[in-house]
């Protein structure tokens, strides 16, 4: 059957019909589009499923037809037509709808994208019940690269619930669909708009007050997954003083210590959530945060399985990776200027640095564990935690035998390329701290924190590299100095001195002046603390 798409008419006719004959439109969509039935209707209008008739195969297809009329009417279309600009704007993606055609036809807007056969969430809950911890993790796993693809993008779907997640027959891939309330992260957030957009029962507070953020959608996937689990309305899920209480509502359904933590993180102030989709995966998952599980053929040994133009991964024994971020070399100016900072930060001076590759990540629990065969951290059984309670011959010890085991150059960083690390390197924007000038966004510190956090919690810096201000101190090569007089201008490590190395970065316990790119720290070359932490480069 072809069903005319003049929302006047709703005739059905031939399926090779050219005309209706009822009221004598054309049938097809720009001559190519052919509706073949209503498969949603809503206050905004109509979607049929389609088939696309200038393909030899007539492909389905999914026509979005707006016919709102009512109060509102101007913010409705601005609405459906932001969901073509931003489907537009963000190409190809296997899990969020492409986009074919959009347009208007007898004064009414019209968007045809790809059909995703399959069903939602909403619908599969209530046909196969409630999720369970192995559905929720995986939902997770699949949902989070695609919100952190968004997050590049610069954008916020501001609408993430069960009846937009379809997951596709074929492959039983979960897909993001419904794009009419996504919001580019650059503009003013619904500053205009005066109004809310999304399904109340999944809105992030702060998106309720039209500041919607980038985190607003890991609070709506997080209560997204309280509502598969436990087969109610959020708003039953919290008790009178907005507290959440989902726990009570489980029925039997049990849910690990791990992720209920992992969930709780997610629902909390936007202070205090998780600030991307990659750094809530880096919690639940570490190994997915960078590649798929890949068997080694030298399981016991380190090895590069991976290298890109801005990342190197190595695959550690026990299933364990670690990430390296490709800095690019350049010049920048070291140090601070008078005013700022001590004397220990001075004479400010330009250093050129060549290329290298360092740790996204502090080493953690988990990956030190792998290559050293101990864990001698204070806050233990936290994997994705950041060893602590090393020294930097501890530190030294694990560089040479990463070094044996890749055949590749490892070390420390030096005290150059570490700030011109913490800096952003030849993107710096000038930030006060690794990659902002509010610590909370980027850092675990004295007035947030009483412990390590996992890493990648915190928003990364310009390069994408994480933790380089709090969480742990970082021990570089250099010994210490007093100040810069004489220092390396080319980026290399400063060896001279005494037994007293230099630590970078401030950690958990300290306060936002040493949190700083530029603060100097030392400690004896033996001494450990439970804020005493590393991180590696790699060369080439």
């Amino acid at each position: 059957m072809s069903y005319c798409l003049n929302p006047n008419c709703q005739q059905v006719n031939e399926i090779n019909a050219k005309f209706c004959v009822k009221c004598g439109k054309p049938l097809l969509l720009l001559e190519r589009y052919r509706g073949l039935k209503v498969i949603g209707q809503g206050g905004f209008g109509k979607t049929y499923l389609a088939q696309d008739e200038a393909r030899p195969s007539k492909p389905r297809c999914m026509i979005k037809q707006f016919t709102y009329s009512g109060v509102g009417v101007q913010k409705a279309n601005e609405l459906f037509e932001q969901e073509a600009v931003q489907l537009d704007n963000l190409g190809k993606h296997p899990q969020i709808p492409e986009l074919f055609a959009h347009g208007e036809r007898d004064g009414q807007q019209f968007l045809v994208q790809e059909f995703i056969d399959g069903q939602n969430l909403a619908q599969e809950l209530a046909e196969q019940g409630a999720f369970n911890e192995s559905k929720i993790r995986e939902l997770l796993l699949d949902l989070l690269p695609v919100l952190d693809f968004l997050y590049k993008k610069q954008v916020i779907h501001r609408d993430v619930k069960p009846e937009n997640i379809i997951r596709r027959r074929s492959d039983r891939k979960l897909v993001l669909v419904d794009f009419g309330a996504a919001k580019q992260g650059t503009m003013t957030i619904l500053a205009k708009m005066g109004t809310t957009i999304g399904s109340p029962e999944y809105t992030a507070p702060e998106q309720a007050k039209g500041k919607a953020g980038f985190s607003s959608d890991i609070y709506s996937l997080g209560v997204t997954c309280l509502n598969l689990m436990t087969l109610c309305s959020p708003f039953d899920l919290t008790n009178l003083d907005g507290e959440w209480v989902w726990r009570d509502f489980l029925n039997g359904n049990k849910v690990s210590k791990e992720l209920g933590e992992i969930l709780d993180k997610s629902l909390v102030p936007v202070s205090r959530r998780y600030a991307s989709a990659s750094a809530m995966l880096a919690v639940l998952n570490p190994v997915q945060v960078v590649i798929p599980t890949v068997k080694s053929s030298a399981p016991n040994q380190a090895q590069v399985i991976s290298t890109s133009s801005n990342s190197k991964i190595i695959q550690l024994p026990n299933n364990q990776v670690l990430e390296l971020i490709a800095v690019e070399g350049g010049t920048f100016l070291m140090g601070s200027p008078t005013g700022e900072g001590g004397d220990s930060e001075r004479p400010q001076h330009y250093v050129n640095v060549p290329s290298f590759r360092i740790g996204k990540y502090p080493i953690t629990q988990s990956q030190y564990m792998a290559v050293m065969g101990s864990n001698p951290s204070h806050f233990k059984d936290r994997p994705n935690h950041p060893v602590e309670q090393v020294s930097w011959k501890d530190a030294q010890g694990f560089c040479k035998e990463l070094s044996q085991q890749t055949g590749q150059k490892v070390r420390q960083p030096s005290e150059a390329e570490w700030e011109y690390s913490a800096r952003g390197g030849n993107k710096s924007k000038g930030y006060i701290y690794a990659g902002s000038n509010n610590l909370n966004e980027v850092a675990w510190h004295e007035d947030n924190s009483n412990k390590t956090h996992a890493v990648g919690e915190k928003k990364g810096n310009e390069l994408g590299i994480h933790d380089m201000s709090g969480n742990v101190w970082e021990w570089c090569e250099d010994g210490w100095h007093e100040n810069y007089k004489g220092a390396p201008v080319n980026g290399s490590a400063w060896t001279t001195g005494g037994g007293d190395k230099l630590l970078r970065g401030g950690s958990w316990v300290d306060d936002s002046v040493l949190c700083r790119s530029a603060y100097r720290g030392w400690r004896n070359i033996d001494d450990r603390d439970d804020g005493f932490g590393f991180r590696v480069v790699f060369f080439p």
